[in-house]
């Protein structure tokens, strides 16, 4: 995936540690062959570009340090999924994500319109944006990513269940508490507007 930060390749480590000797892969073949679905992950869990690459880099270094302790019981893209899941709670919890104002990507918006949008719209778009990444920032993390992969990426209920390692009743609940969440998010935003409106 181009902009994948490629240092984590550049580690210096014994030849062969017992790690890869158990699963087979290096943390440097780890990162070659998952690092889009890290970051992918990531993404889907609300870490944006002011800061993705910084969470990226710190989820493989957790990865070169605990990779001796993957036991293969499980699938390594779930094992991976755990880490992320940690690393981006921890970033989440920091002060500076809960007082920043972060702008979504560009690309992103363009992508609702063919055509040349004219400037209201394209305001309009923006804040339906902002208003979006606010809702789905307010989410659990483990909610927010199965809402984002079924209703914004379209995967189903059994792709999610292999991509987390999780079984397919886990993903329904989810969903089913995440839809209720943004429901309710939208209905208290719509309840704001008249407000300030009036």
């Amino acid at each position: 995936m181009p902009g994948l930060p490629d240092a984590i390749s550049r580690m210096t480590r014994p030849a062969r540690d017992k790690a890869e000797l158990e699963t087979g892969l290096s943390a440097t073949q780890v990162h070659e062959r998952h690092g889009e679905f890290v970051w992918r992950t990531l993404h889907r869990m609300g870490v944006r570009p002011p800061h993705i690459e910084d969470v990226y880099q710190e989820v493989f270094l957790v990865v070169h340090r605990r990779l001796h302790t993957f036991s293969g019981q499980s699938a390594l893209t779930t094992w991976l999924y755990e880490i992320c899941f940690r690393v981006a709670a921890g970033f989440r919890r920091k002060a500076h994500f809960r007082r920043e104002q972060l702008l979504g990507d560009s690309s992103e918006l363009e992508a609702f319109s063919s055509e040349a949008p004219s400037p209201e719209r394209q305001l309009a778009t923006a804040r339906q944006a902002k208003q979006l990444e606010r809702i789905l920032d307010a989410m659990p993390l483990e909610y927010r990513v199965v809402f984002v992969m079924f209703e914004i990426e379209g995967l189903s209920s059994e792709q999610i269940s292999v991509s987390l390692g999780t079984p397919v009743g886990t993903v329904y609940s989810r969903l089913y508490r995440a839809r209720k969440r943004f429901a309710r998010a939208l209905s208290r935003l719509g309840s704001e507007q008249k407000e300030s409106k009036s």
